[in-house]
C-alpha cells in the first residue's frame, strides 16, 4: 500500500555500505524468506531482556544472522546490528507514501461500503510509524488492522493462512480455521467455508503474502515492487493476477462495483 521497500532498503543498505557491501534486492528477498522460516529450524536463543514475542525475535535475529555469514567481516553483534537498523528505519517511516492507484481503490471500496482489513507482518509499532502522517488512506481500516504479533496468531504468520482467516472474522465471514487443504470439500460445513472463502480478494506485494492468501483459498492479486519482479520476471507465485500497480486494477473483474467514469 506504501513505499516501505525503499525504507527497509535503504536502512539496511546504509548499515552495509559502511562496510563496502551492496545490499541488493536479491539479498532483501533472501532475508525476507529467512524471517518466516519456521521457528523449529532456528539454534538462535533470545535474551531476556527483549519483549517482543519470542518468535518475531527469533525470525529478525535469524535474518540478521544469515547475512553476517554473506558478509563475516561486519563488526557489529547481532543486536547492534538490529538497534541500528531500526533507529534508521524510525527516522524514515515518517517519508512513506502511497503506492499509484491505492488511495484511489480505498476510497472506492469505502463508498461502496466493501469490508476491507489490513493483514500484515509489520510489527505494530513499525505500521504505527509507517501510517501515522496518512490518514486519509489508513483511517478506513481503523477497526480491521492485524499486526505481526497480534496474540491471537500465536506467531502463526505468513506464509501460513492465519492473518487473512483472522481478518475475515474481523469483518464479520465465517471462515473458520487452517489451511484450505484441511477443510472437507465433501461435507457441507466444508463447502460453506471454502464458498466463503473464496470471496476474499488478497492484494499482495510478497511473495510469502501470496502463499499465505492461497493456502487461506482466497483469491490473491500479486503487486510486487518493479525491482523484485525483475528477479524472475516470469514467475506469478500462483497468483491469480499479476499488476505492475493498482493502477492497473480493475474492481469489476473481481466482482466489485467499477470505478465511476
Amino acid at each position: 500500500m506504501i513505499d516501505s521497500e525503499r525504507v527497509y532498503m535503504a536502512a539496511d543498505g546504509g548499515i552495509l555500505s559502511r562496510y563496502g557491501h551492496e545490499f541488493t534486492w536479491d539479498i532483501r528477498s533472501s532475508m525476507m524468506g529467512k524471517r518466516e522460516m519456521d521457528p523449529s529450524e532456528s539454534t538462535l536463543t533470545i535474551p531476556a531482556k527483549h519483549l517482543l514475542p519470542s518468535w518475531n525475535l527469533i525470525a529478525e535475529r535469524v535474518a540478521v544472522e544469515w547475512l553476517f555469514n554473506r558478509f563475516p567481516d561486519i563488526p557489529l553483534s547481532i543486536d547492534e546490528y538490529v538497534t541500528e537498523r531500526r533507529a534508521r528505519q524510525d527516522a524514515l517511516f515518517h517519508t512513506c507514501q502511497p503506492l499509484p492507484g491505492v488511495i484511489k481503490l480505498v476510497k472506492h471500496l469505502a463508498k461502496h461500503q466493501i469490508p476491507m482489513a489490513v493483514a500484515t507482518g509489520s510489527l505494530k509499532r513499525n505500521y504505527y510509524l509507517k501510517t501515522k502522517h496518512l490518514p486519509e488512506l489508513f483511517e478506513p481500516f481503523a477497526k480491521g488492522v492485524i499486526c505481526r504479533e497480534d496474540l491471537r496468531l500465536e506467531d502463526r504468520n505468513k506464509p501460513r493462512p492465519d492473518v487473512f482467516l483472522l481478518a475475515a472474522e474481523l469483518l464479520g465471514r465465517k471462515v473458520g480455521t487452517g489451511d484450505v487443504s484441511s477443510l472437507d470439500a465433501e461435507g457441507e460445513e466444508g463447502k460453506a467455508l471454502l464458498a466463503e472463502r473464496a470471496r476474499g480478494l488478497v492484494l499482495e506485494d510478497s511473495t510469502v503474502g501470496l502463499e499465505a492468501g492461497r493456502r487461506a483459498g482466497m483469491k490473491t492479486i500479486w503487486v510486487p515492487d518493479e525491482k523484485l519482479r525483475t528477479l524472475a520476471p516470469n514467475e506469478t507465485y500462483g497468483a491469480d493476477c499479476v499488476l505492475e500497480s493498482l493502477e492497473q486494477f480493475k474492481p469489476e473483474d473481481w466482482g466489485l462495483p467499477p470505478y465511476d467514469q
